[in-house]
């Protein structure tokens, strides 16, 4: 049965309107990116949002940060051959980034939503330029199990990516889904994420909040590791390196954020 965009979880449904967003970037001239197929997710899924939702003040809130965290994941996903995206959602990029030979790319995600993904893929002839497998479950449940079950190499060095997916987690639920990564990582992993050091005080979150839908995802958050996510990786046996979105964004050639609008970790496993 294929899974209609209504029917997609609330955490899903935002995955649709970053889709649209990646759909914008994609069309302009200086694109920090290109995803030739986030404007068929976006055109799937719209349904799902009301006419205040269609609006563009929410878009405008998140369009910088969604074009400047996705070209920094894809440069940090560059020549790995063992990847894993933790809450997938329609991440393309199996389909539009270029990949070492033999590369093997999981994608792990609730069954209903990438049912949905894989329909809208096949309407576009989508064909992946690595080996993609898809592990269908809830990482609520035991999912470093079901991601062996697929064919995941435990020895193998990793980059893990948890794209947009902590800070709807609590610090409990988040710190237990690193501890299962750190668990299954061999030395020379990676893994990267967002990193909101100034919790409350973060800008995005403030801009978001002040938007008429804002509620619609901001509610949805919980905070993951806040400010302390460096040090919880120093202290399970990763390298940890942050990365200010204000200073990324200069480098790309886009006017900066202001000094509160967070940005990025990244952690080498050491042993």
């Amino acid at each position: 049965m294929t899974t209609k965009p209504e029917e997609l979880p609330p955490v899903g449904r935002t995955a649709v309107g970053v889709a649209g967003l990646r759909a914008l970037e994609s069309g302009r001239p200086d694109r920090l990116f290109e995803d030739p197929y986030a404007g068929a997710f976006f055109q799937a899924g719209q349904a799902l949002f009301s006419a205040e939702e269609r609006g563009d003040g929410l878009g405008q809130v998140f369009a910088e940060q969604v074009a400047i965290r996705t070209r920094f994941f894809d440069d940090f996903l560059a020549g790995a051959d063992q990847v894993v995206l933790l809450a997938a959602g329609l991440d393309a990029r199996a389909f539009r980034l270029g990949w070492p030979d033999g590369a093997r790319l999981f994608e792990l995600d609730l069954p209903d939503v990438l049912e949905f993904k894989d329909t809208v893929l096949a309407t576009q002839s989508a064909r992946p330029r690595c080996e993609r497998v898809v592990v269908p479950v809830d990482l609520r449940d035991d999912w470093p199990a079901a991601l062996c079950e697929a064919g995941f190499t435990p020895g193998r060095p990793t980059a893990w990516l948890a794209e947009g997916l902590l800070v709807y987690l609590t610090y409990d639920e988040a710190a237990r889904l690193l501890t299962d990564i750190t668990a299954l990582s061999a030395p020379g992993s990676r893994i990267s994420f967002e990193h909101r050091p100034q919790a409350d005080g973060d800008n995005l979150l403030q801009r978001a909040r002040a938007v008429a839908n804002g509620a619609s995802v901001t509610g949805l958050w919980k905070g993951g590791l806040g400010a302390t996510a460096p040090e919880w990786l120093t202290a399970h046996g990763w390298r940890p390196e942050t990365y200010s979105r204000a200073e990324l964004a200069a480098g790309y050639g886009r006017p900066p954020d202001e000094p509160t609008a967070g940005g990025f970790v990244t952690g080498v496993k050491t042993g």
